[in-house]
């Protein structure tokens, strides 16, 4: 469809006749047109069918056919001012602008003779109940969640911080979805700098549709260094995640049809955080996160170390001698945890798409199966599965899918290097993933490992310790 720049006619004929065109209400089943009368004027009334409230429209048309023509101004700001018994209520004269409201939902009407429409944001969307996530769980705190309407999610994010300062900013992105993207932070505590740059971005973002939501625009917004597996935007589906992270300075961009929230800039640190690490008192929340950091290590170093020990059995000390293969070896180790990677990866895509009713007798066939009958059949040694089978199971303490799916990509790239050069290669994997690390940069354009380089004493200690809350009381007598 072919936008055109075209304001509205007094002439409630004219304007039947632009609408009825572009909304081509004689084919779409699902917008709606009715005609009424308001005092002795004519009118008539676009919506699409779904999205409005009934009981609010209802008490509408019936003030509508109670207004007399005496009550009826010239001017359609006092009507709207004055006399319509709504509070959102938005004047609009621009043809473009009004198809866009209709198509999100808002009931728009148009008065003979007035040369600007009344458009009622009494819409409703279809939605869920407001549960708990299922990735974002968390052994202690709220159990709410965001959901895919845009208007529930900064509520739950208001909810928790009232106050003034919070700032949240309607923008639309895409010529055809015409998207709503929400730009929440504080006032008083964002980067201004940063900020401006982020709604320069969103501007100027040419695209015909956000198709995958918060994924096109995050790739809108940062479309440099693809290569790089490493995340540059957090997610989240915790209003009190989202909460925190505002309060904390960032900025948080909701995207409608979409119940996951972006969160910029952020490192790999704050990636890492997790809920949890703030509902358990300091010494719990330490070990916690002190865990979840060493666990990351070992998913990305574990099985190439056992490789390179294997390939140069002299250097495993005698207290280590267990780690050796026990059985005779008929696949190459190297091409083992290569299936094994990938195999993985094929159970969890199974499982995404297995119905729920077969999802557990389904995995127990294939742990019984795909783990015993593998390994006496040949194809895997004991050894290896073991160690398969933590990496995995282990990838699931990030709640980041992109973190733990970077980590599985660098850990592949460190396995290939050390089965063909052996300690080199091992060493060669070790230094790109750091560079790819280091070299990786924010959205903002900050250190992807502050505050470790550059080295921030007080900041490290905050992002590696979980410190009690210092509150300020004042007492008075």
């Amino acid at each position: 469809m072919k936008n055109v720049q075209q304001k509205l006619s007094t002439s409630l004929e004219e304007n039947q006749k632009y609408f009825r065109r572009i909304l081509r209400t004689d084919k779409n089943f699902d917008i709606i047109s009715r005609t009424t009368m308001v005092a002795d004027r004519k009118a008539v009334y676009y919506f699409v069918d779904g999205f409005l409230k009934e009981s609010i429209v209802e008490k509408l048309l019936e003030f509508f056919y109670s207004v007399t023509p005496e009550d009826l101004p010239e001017d359609s700001e006092e009507l709207s001012r004055d006399a319509m018994p709504y509070v959102e209520v938005e004047l609009l004269e621009d043809c473009e602008q009004i198809t866009t409201q209709i198509l999100s939902g808002v009931m728009c009407l148009f008065i003979d003779g007035y040369s600007r429409c009344f458009a009622m944001d009494c819409r409703t969307y279809p939605m869920r109940s407001v549960e708990e996530p299922d990735k974002d769980k968390v052994l202690r705190g709220p159990r709410d969640g965001f959901v895919e309407t845009i208007v529930s999610n900064t509520a739950l994010i208001r909810r928790r911080i009232r106050n003034p300062k919070l700032s949240m900013e309607m923008k639309n992105v895409g010529s055809t979805s015409h998207t709503d993207v929400v730009l929440c932070y504080m006032e008083d505590r964002v980067d201004s700098g940063f900020l401006q740059q982020i709604e320069k971005r969103l501007e100027q973002i040419k695209t015909d549709a956000l198709a995958m939501n918060q994924e096109s625009l995050a790739e809108c917004l940062y479309p440099h260094k693809w290569y790089n597996p490493f995340p540059k935007f957090k997610y989240t589906e915790r209003p009190d995640t989202a909460a925190a992270e505002i309060l904390d300075g960032k900025i948080v961009l909701l995207t409608d049809n979409s119940p996951a929230v972006m969160i910029l800039p952020v490192s790999v640190f704050d990636i890492m955080e997790e809920a949890d690490d703030f509902y358990f008192p300091p010494v719990t929340g330490t070990y916690l996160r002190v865990t979840r950091f060493v666990i990351a290590l070992l998913t990305l170093l574990l099985t190439p170390t056992w490789l390179l020990f294997l390939q140069n059995p002299q250097w495993i000390p005698p207290q280590f001698a267990f780690i050796k293969i026990s059985g005779d070896v008929y696949v190459p180790l190297f091409a083992q945890l290569l299936i094994l990677e990938f195999a993985i990866d094929g159970l969890k895509l199974a499982a995404i798409n297995t119905p729920g009713m077969l999802t557990t007798p389904l995995s127990v066939i294939a742990g019984l199966v795909v783990g015993e009958f593998a390994v006496q059949s040949g194809w895997f040694n004991a050894e290896t599965m073991l160690y398969m089978a933590f990496v995995a199971i282990a990838n699931y303490t990030q709640a980041s899918y992109e973190l733990g799916y970077a980590l599985k990509f660098m850990r592949i790239l460190l396995l290939i290097l050390t089965a063909i050069f052996g300690l080199a290669g091992y060493a060669a994997g070790l230094v790109i993933t750091f560079l790819s690390l280091l070299l990786n940069r924010t959205v903002s354009g900050e250190s992807y490992l502050y505050p470790l380089i550059p080295f921030d004493g007080k900041q490290f200690c905050r992002r590696i310790f979980r410190k009690r809350i210092r509150f300020d009381i004042n007492l008075k007598e």
